[in-house]
């Protein structure tokens, strides 16, 4: 493996300044990765000649000293971002062959610093799942294994093949998106950083609609410094989304100075969960004892409707999904199922649907029917709804009280084999059940790298911020990076 794949955002910015490497060497170099690591399934569509077009480009910006942080940095699109003229699946075989005549807003955003796209990553089928599994693609690998095991790992859900790729320095970061921990849980199987920022704060425009009031794009990345930047440049307010936040994106890296001193971090006891493995409740408390000793106040609190947010996201989302869904039907774009004679447009709708969506996606669009239908509307959405104004309410309660970010595991498991949860979805749904509550509240989370499990694979902690205070929230994460000092990487075997 080439050494320039390895350098992180941070490194190939200043390198490309100094003039150390150009854009074009950095991008062959990723390239060349992305090439031999097939085995890893992570990048589903390569766009080498868009890569190198944009990295002469990029190079001639920094020639003339009009260059962004981003400017000249090789990163990968999660395949749910519409990328103009680019195949974007979002994982389904219903979107086969669509090629969107635009680009989406962050995609944009990023392209116009200069970022430079290298192709589309593999993901679960329309974000829904925890492992990687339900993509039309196929399953995309983690590249840690297991000490004294060759067994393929999950490299967690939905954006897996964003993870897989940033762990195996194929990229030097990558696009994410999180409806329920699909950033921070595969951030955390595979030992790199995952930033979900506020709900608003990236626009969501251009990227395929899973549950609309949760999904958030945020950074996959090799450091919380990376975080930092590249987020910076994927955050800012978009008139064409009506969620978006009018507001100023601050230079969150400026704001990474490491001195959390004074600052009060919660420990909610209900993540204290029956039958939590022994690694995790020890890694929390080692993440508990870090931030103490550079200078954190470590405060108990009480979070009391937290034991609901899976039952009331496993209704909330399905059911905006299953609204979300409803356009992909065969007629104007995307796959469209063989008709026989005599058969109308239901038929059309039909046998389109249930060619193209997998069993997830059907499993999770009858439940989103099933809980806005006339009899069960009340019972069930309208009761999770207000469950999720009770969950919300809580963060307000412990962030008026002066909480400063609350420290959480990021998953309740390292990595596991694939195939093993698929059979039981509420076995795979447990997945979710530290990160769900985030969404349901709008808050900005993260997933910092934390340690090894005694199978030797990465086990990750999560902070949780106050809305709007990325830049806060990132400065916590970096002083608790710099304290765990966590700098394993995988094996090459692929």
């Amino acid at each position: 493996m080439s050494e320039l794949t390895r350098l992180t955002i941070a490194e190939a910015r200043d390198r490309l300044r100094k003039g150390d490497v150009t854009s074009v060497e950095l991008t062959e170099a990723c390239l060349g990765a992305i090439d031999r690591a097939d085995a890893l399934n992570a990048f589903v569509h390569k766009t080498p000649d868009i890569a190198l077009e944009r990295a002469k480009a990029a190079d001639a910006r920094i020639a003339a000293g009009d260059a962004p942080a981003m400017c000249g940095v090789p990163v990968g699109i999660k395949d749910l971002f519409c990328t103009e003229g680019v195949a974007s699946q979002a994982g389904s075989k219903i979107l086969q062959g669509f090629l969107p005549p635009y680009e989406s807003t962050v995609t944009a955003q990023l392209r116009d610093a200069g970022a430079v796209m290298l192709g589309k990553l593999n993901m679960d089928e329309f974000a829904m799942g925890s492992s990687n599994e339900t993509s039309v693609y196929g399953n995309a690998i983690n590249p840690w294994r297991a000490k004294d095991s060759n067994a393929d790992l999950t490299p967690g859900g939905s954006s897996g093949g964003s993870a897989s790729a940033v762990a195996a320095d194929l990229c030097l970061g990558a696009t994410g998106t999180d409806t329920g921990g699909s950033i921070r849980q595969p951030a955390a199987f595979t030992g790199t950083v995952g930033l979900k920022p506020t709900y608003g704060r990236c626009s969501r425009w251009g990227i395929v609609a899973f549950a609309s009031s949760l999904d958030q794009a945020g950074p996959m990345t090799k450091t919380v410094r990376d975080a930092a930047i590249m987020g910076a440049a994927m955050m800012g307010h978009d008139p064409k989304d009506s969620t978006s936040a009018d507001l100023p994106v601050p230079d969150f890296e400026a704001m990474l100075t490491g001195d959390i001193r004074g600052k009060v971090i919660g420990i909610p006891k209900e993540y204290r969960m029956d039958g939590m493995p022994e690694e995790i409740e020890t890694l929390w408390t080692r993440g508990r004892e870090m931030l103490a000793d550079v200078g954190a106040e470590i405060r108990d609190i009480s979070l009391p409707h937290t034991k609901y947010a899976l039952p009331a996201y496993y209704v909330v989302a399905p059911a905006e999904a299953s609204s979300n869904l409803a356009r992909y039907d065969g007629v104007r774009y995307g796959y469209r199922a063989k008709l026989d004679q005599g058969d109308g447009v239901t038929e059309m709708y039909e046998k389109t649907r249930a060619e193209g969506f997998g069993a997830e996606v059907k499993r999770r669009v009858m439940v989103g029917t099933y809980v806005l239908s006339a009899g069960f509307y009340d019972a069930y959405y309208n009761r999770a709804r207000k469950v999720r104004a009770l969950i919300k309410r809580d963060f307000e309660t412990v962030f008026a009280d002066g909480i400063d970010a609350i420290l959480t595991p990021a998953t309740p498991s390292a990595a596991f084999e694939l195939g093993r949860e698929m059979a039981d979805p509420v076995e795979m749904y447990l997945n979710d059940v530290f990160t769900v509550t985030v969404n349901l509240a709008g808050l900005p989370g993260i997933s910092v790298p934390a340690g090894l499990d005694k199978a030797g694979l990465p086990l990750g902690l999560q902070l949780i911020g106050r809305p709007w205070e990325e830049g806060e929230l990132l400065n916590t994460a970096y002083a608790l990076e710099k304290a765990a000092g966590f700098v394993a990487k995988p094996a090459e075997w692929w």
